[in-house]
């Protein structure tokens, strides 16, 4: 019996840790992507700080500090970036940067492109359900996918969707897959609801998943004359 006890507790601590792990593993990677945007100016004011107190500097040097430190930065110039954009003239400021960038070929075409997709994501769409599933990489095989907008293809006058599929559990880099709209499965998935399967590696989902157009149409009963 002591083997059978000794494999189930450690199966049940290998589960309850699993989730921690993952937790764990994708906020150091927003944390660390964060912390990464303060340290140029943390290291700016330690360089600036040794030259007028050095032993303060020595103190403060340590890769946990300057971490944390970095971070609460980077929050705060977040938070106030946010709070000035809602306000008129942070509205107008950037406007003026948006200005700056447009004449910059390759920056706009980055920066505007990235702006445009943060946009998309965050607003409601018209007329056609923003979460998705795709056949990808091959038939039978779905994935996750957000719509980013609609367009006419030439000819068949077919409409075709654009769709941005993003990858587990990084979900900042990805695949854009321009599909026929009728061959996407639509679902009412918010976009949390949506993160939330892609982070977690599909262990945060509904128990039932939408059917695809195809199976709908194939378990359609037919008409006999």
């Amino acid at each position: 019996m002591r083997p059978l006890r000794l494999k189930r507790f450690l199966l049940t601590g290998l589960l309850t840790f699993i989730p921690l792990w993952v937790t764990w593993l994708v906020f150091k990677f927003v944390l660390g992507m964060l912390a990464g945007i303060g340290t140029p100016l943390v290291s700016a004011l330690l360089n600036a700080l040794a030259l007028v107190a050095p032993r303060v500097a020595d103190t403060l040097n340590t890769q946990w500090l300057l971490f944390i430190i970095a971070l609460l930065i980077t929050l705060v110039a977040l938070y106030l970036l946010g709070w000035l954009a809602n306000r008129v003239i942070g509205q107008r400021l950037i406007n003026a940067f948006d200005g700056l960038l447009a004449r910059i070929p390759v920056v706009q075409t980055i920066y505007g492109g990235t702006k445009k997709l943060m946009a998309v994501l965050q607003n409601k769409p018209s007329g056609v359900q923003r979460v998705v599933l795709v056949e990808f990489p091959r038939r039978g095989m779905k994935v996750v996918g957000f719509v980013t907008r609609v367009m006419i293809e030439e000819g068949s006058g077919r409409e075709m969707a654009a769709v941005f599929i993003p990858t587990t559990p990084n979900p900042t880099g990805g695949y854009l897959e321009v599909v026929p709209l009728d061959e996407l499965t639509p679902t009412d998935w918010t976009m949390d609801q949506a993160m939330a399967f892609i982070i977690s590696g599909g262990a945060v989902a509904p128990d039932t998943l939408p059917a695809s157009p195809a199976t709908m149409r194939h378990d359609e009963p037919e008409d006999h004359a």
